[in-house]
């Protein structure tokens, strides 16, 4: 994934330098294995969303924590500490969408630019501490919605903007494919 932050010299059309934005769709990951970070959809059991995340948050402390947290490995790719701001929000977007499932089956999904968040958040300046911190808080808020779900909730319905449909099922695979993706980016 390459990511921008509005610190980059900026290229003739406006777009930050060296950046391009993540157009892949990824949500064939809900049915197929990422060749990239070895996520295997089909080992995410609904119940055990939760467990999962909340086993990430100790490599993301840790990520968030390294020397190098603000570093880009190249310039084109987040460093440690935007991705971590980026899992942040999004623990807090899913957590926010999981509770519209659950309250309104067929959900509609309001638009999230996540490339445009981390221009508007300032990713790259924020504090890695802070982040640690709300990315913590927001995992576990995350993770107590997953734990809740009920087996009878599992087939209700949310749309993304872009027409994708998800059950609450493949909602929580998609979910945790992203921010075990994102542990593989920053390798930790």
């Amino acid at each position: 994934m390459t990511h921008a932050t509005d610190n980059d010299p900026a290229q003739p059309d406006g777009r930050p330098g060296g950046i391009v934005p993540d157009t892949k769709d990824w949500t064939w990951v809900v049915a197929d294995p990422c060749p990239e970070c070895g996520f295997e959809p089909t080992d995410v059991v609904p119940s055990a969303v939760g467990s999962v995340v909340r086993s990430t948050l100790p490599r993301w402390r840790e990520a968030l924590s390294r020397p190098d947290v603000r570093t880009r490995p190249v310039p084109e790719t987040w460093s440690a500490l935007e991705y971590g701001a980026h899992v942040r929000d999004v623990f807090t977007i899913f957590d926010a969408r999981l509770a519209l499932m659950l309250g309104t089956d067929g959900a509609e999904f309001d638009n999230w630019d996540q490339d445009a968040a981390a221009l508007e958040g300032r990713y790259a300046e924020l504090d890695p501490a802070t982040v640690s911190a709300e990315l913590t808080a927001a995992g576990e808020a995350v993770a107590a919605r997953f734990d809740a779900v009920g087996a009878d909730q599992l087939e209700r319905t949310g749309l993304r903007s872009n027409g994708s449909t998800f059950t609450v099922r493949t909602f929580g695979r998609y979910f945790v494919h992203d921010v075990v993706h994102h542990l593989h980016d920053v390798d930790a």
